[in-house]
């Protein structure tokens, strides 16, 4: 392997850290660019079901659990209110 200013280089001809990392990002958008369309329609439907089934259910879920801690306050303060009473 060649020694330049820029580093070692290999056997296929002078290269500038530029032109490697052109290279190197050309690469990355050959293998990963074809995937783009499919992790953004995979991301709508991550999106659709949050939104279709989790964020209810949660809303359900937070209104139950509000009714119950009311329930168990009003119990606490007229517990509270008969220990004040004589």
């Amino acid at each position: 392997m060649a020694q330049t200013e820029n580093g070692p280089q290999s056997g296929n001809g002078p290269q500038t850290a530029g032109s490697r990392f052109e290279s190197f990002g050309r690469k990355l958008d050959e293998q990963f660019g074809s995937a783009a369309p499919r992790v953004e329609e995979e991301v709508r439907k991550v999106i659709t079901y949050l939104n279709d089934e989790v964020v209810p259910q949660v809303r359900r879920s937070s209104s139950e659990a509000l009714r119950t801690a009311s329930e168990h306050l009003n119990r606490l303060a007229e517990h509270l209110d008969r220990s004040r009473k004589p």
